[in-house]
């Protein structure tokens, strides 16, 4: 039988470590700090935001846990639990086969006990040796301490969503009931949380949570554990929950999700304060640390204000979607607020579930400037014409792809199809020989979705992949800092109780794309606020945006800038609903659901708009693209000259004057006379004179130091060159709708709906 390298290599894994269990260390237990004190998170400005305690934790003796949820965990978790060693070859052997057959790790095989040892001994990370030290670990745990010492122990550390860690806290915090009084159904649910907390949370998703559920009950009748009575009626039963309660002791404080963030990083993606779980749990909640952050409590108040202006009654109107945002600065990759959602310390299902982050929502058109920003990357003209029908058919692998939603363009620049927000146009535009899926997705990844897997298919130029809040404020902030992508930072500095350094933020930075490139994103986007889909975003000032909508309006966003801060806003149901059918599915944000049919350009739009006008309230404006310093053609080293120290008289700068209208000679003569330069793009119409300036940044009465550049866009000559569209009839076919409202070709405003 010949055995595939990943199969040989876990079973090499478990042999080395049966030859060295004779010299495996001894486990140790955690101990605890006898006094410790509690860490505090402060605001970008020094201000005290929290103090951490203790988690949501009560542990209890095995015999108080019923051999029912024993049962349930040891079936699903680990099968032979009461027969290895602390290492089961089998699980191993089993595990390794599957993933070789999978191309990837799709099934686990580290025991109970060896979760044990991650969990409150080592590190997390999947590495030869890491594994070897776990394995060894656990073979020493099971020879110094019994079975039902080490299960009982794994009951009580394992995270089990919601903020409970321990089977009794998620008794408690789920059915409102001690673990020992536990019915089959409800310990099988619990056990199936263990797996991923998140994906399998019943108050977050229901239905993943009883397919687990109903998983385990399954295993646990198969093994003996239940009858086959037991199990059919624990799969009959239905999943009832308590309302999630507050917990009395816990006082409110500012950007709570933003904590949880900040949290949650700090003990399981970071090692700043410590290389195993166990050891930054007890840094974070019991070493008197101080922990400054990059959250501005000011912007923080100015984002809840605007949600609950454009939002009034969140948790009250059923009516009333809810809504997330994130505020990141693009020089720095600083969080200046983050809102994961309404009454985090409510009673409501979902409170404490951060909106903001997680498994994401659909991006619907904000993921078009992706995809224009490829194409320009990739070399395609910003003035090429791109098919716009008000509907097509392409023929791609799997069958027809039907698109709506032109815009009533009939052609146009990717400029032009942004601004009203064309899907069909878009859709020749991921098309095309130089763009694809593929370098979509590569892109993307560059400008910073880095949180969920994108699924690389044409379709995914009309945003129905999942993206986090977060991630989509992370790639315009990308643009906006010229194509330089600053990861998102939650912490700057951590000191301990006596004032020591033990973590100080290292900026990092990559290049996404050239600064030409976001200067023609910028571009189009700009138009997007000023005459297009993004009109409610107009903040006063120069700024680049754009709306998005999901398919049947489930989700809608804004996302835009300005050079000094980046934000992006989600609107939508967190929850799913059931319909008419008793299915639950996300809900649609039309009538009778909402009071209006909520698309990007309404709600989202305008808590943007509301929420970056106080932003940016003492902040000045800047030109949306940063001028261009006059290029240096000799390498002549000039002679000393003491007039450059001195302080630059107020006569060296000039106002920046207003071209539209202008031809494109007549634009840059004008520049030429007050001592700036220019750099043209030029754009295509069907409308306009040709050579004439359209736009320009900076915008009129700008001030600018005298040599320095202006943009300016003017029309195209007419070109013959067109990209048509072929329909091949198929009978099968997959409709995606959405997009900006049609509009006739001779008019460049149009509806807020995208």
């Amino acid at each position: 039988m010949r055995f595939s390298r990943p199969f040989i290599l876990m079973l090499t894994v478990i042999a080395v470590t049966a030859s060295a269990c004779s010299s495996a260390r001894s486990a140790a237990p955690v101990l605890l700090p006898v006094n410790a004190e509690p860490s505090a998170i402060y605001d970008m400005h020094g201000t005290l935001i929290t103090t951490l305690r203790e988690e949501n934790r009560s542990s209890v003796p095995l015999e108080r846990i019923p051999s029912v949820l024993q049962d349930a965990v040891v079936a699903i978790e680990d099968a032979r639990f009461w027969e290895h060693k602390g290492v089961d070859p089998r699980a191993v052997a089993r595990a390794a086969s599957s993933n070789a057959a999978s191309g990837e790790v799709s099934q686990g095989g580290s025991t109970i006990t060896q979760q044990y040892v991650k969990l409150a001994i080592l590190t997390p990370e999947q590495t030869l040796g890491r594994k070897l030290e776990e394995a060894s670990l656990a073979l020493a745990l099971e020879r110094n301490y019994s079975k039902e010492l080490i299960l009982e122990l794994y009951l009580n550390t394992i995270y089990l969503g919601n903020g409970a860690y321990g089977v009794q806290a998620a008794s408690q915090s789920y059915f409102g009931i001690p673990v020992e009084q536990l019915r089959v159904d409800q310990a099988a649910m619990l056990a199936g949380i263990i797996q991923a907390p998140s994906r399998n949370n019943p108050r977050t998703d229901p239905d993943s949570a009883l397919k687990r559920r109903n998983l385990v009950l399954k295993r646990m009748r198969d093994q003996q554990y239940i009858t086959t009575t037991q199990y059919e009626a624990a799969v009959a039963a239905p999943v009832e929950l308590v309302e999630l309660q507050a917990q009395t002791e816990q006082a409110a404080y500012p950007a709570p999700h933003f904590v949880d963030a900040v949290k949650d990083w700090l003990l399981n993606e970071s090692d700043a304060l410590g290389k195993t779980p166990g050891a930054r749990r007890e840094a974070l909640l019991r070493g008197g640390l101080s922990i400054t952050t990059t959250i501005d409590l000011n912007l923080q108040n100015q984002a809840e204000t605007s949600i609950a202006e454009v939002l009034p009654g969140q948790g009250v109107d059923p009516k009333i979607p809810d809504a997330a945002l994130v505020s990141i600065e693009p020089s720095t990759g600083f969080v200046r607020a983050m809102v994961g959602g309404y009454n985090y310390f409510g009673t409501h299902s979902y409170r404490q579930s951060n909106l903001a982050m997680g498994s994401g929502r659909q991006t619907g058109s904000t993921f078009k400037p992706i995809v224009m920003a490829t194409a320009l990357d990739a070399g395609v003209s910003p003035s090429k014409q791109f098919a716009s029908p008000g509907s097509a058919r392409f023929n791609i692998p799997g069958g027809v792809w039907s698109v709506k939603g032109g815009a009533g363009l009939g052609s146009g620049t990717m400029r032009d199809c942004a601004v009203v927000s064309s899907n069909t146009c878009f859709a020749n535009v991921i098309q095309d020989p130089a763009v694809g899926p593929e370098k979509a997705n590569e892109m993307a990844k560059k400008l910073g979705i880095v949180s969920t897997k994108l699924v690389a298919t044409p379709a995914m130029v009309l945003g129905p992949n999942n993206t986090t809040v977060e991630d989509m404020a992370d790639v315009y902030a990308t643009f906006a800092n010229a194509g330089v992508r600053v990861p998102p930072t939650l912490v700057t500095k951590i000191t301990g109780p006596d004032g020591s350094v033990i973590y100080q933020h290292a900026h990092s930075q990559s290049k996404a794309i050239e600064p030409a490139v976001a200067a023609q994103v910028s571009t189009a986007l700009q138009g997007v606020i000023t005459g297009g889909t993004g009109t409610s975003a107009n903040i006063g000032r120069e700024a680049a945006g754009k709306t998005g909508s999901a398919q049947n309006n489930t989700d809608a966003w804004f996302c835009g800038y300005v050079p000094q801060l980046a934000t992006a806003v989600w609107v939508g149901f967190a929850e799913p609903r059931a319909n008419k059918s008793g299915q639950r599915s996300l809900v649609s944000m039309t009538s009778p659901n909402t009071r209006i049919t909520v698309f990007g350009g309404t709600y989202p739009a305008r808590i943007w708009a509301s929420f970056m006008k106080g932003a940016l309230a003492d902040t000045p404006e800047l030109p949306l693209i940063a001028p261009v310093p006059p290029e240096v053609t000799t390498t002549t080293v000039a002679a000393p000259n003491a007039a450059v120290l001195a302080p630059v008289p107020a006569n060296s700068y000039v106002e920046v004057p207003d071209l539209e209208g202008m031809s494109l000679s007549a634009a840059k003569s004008a520049l030429e006379k007050l001592g700036l330069s220019s750099e043209s793009v030029t754009v295509f119409s069907a409308t306009e004179a040709a050579g004439s300036v359209t736009a320009q940044s900076p915008r009129p009465g700008s001030k600018l130091r005298a040599g320095s550049s202006v943009w300016v866009e003017s029309i195209a000559p007419p070109t013959t060159t067109t990209t048509t569209t072929t329909t091949i009839p198929v009978a099968s076919t997959t409709t995606v709708a959405g997009g900006g409202k049609p509009s006739s070709p001779s008019t460049t405003r149009v509806s807020p709906r995208d």
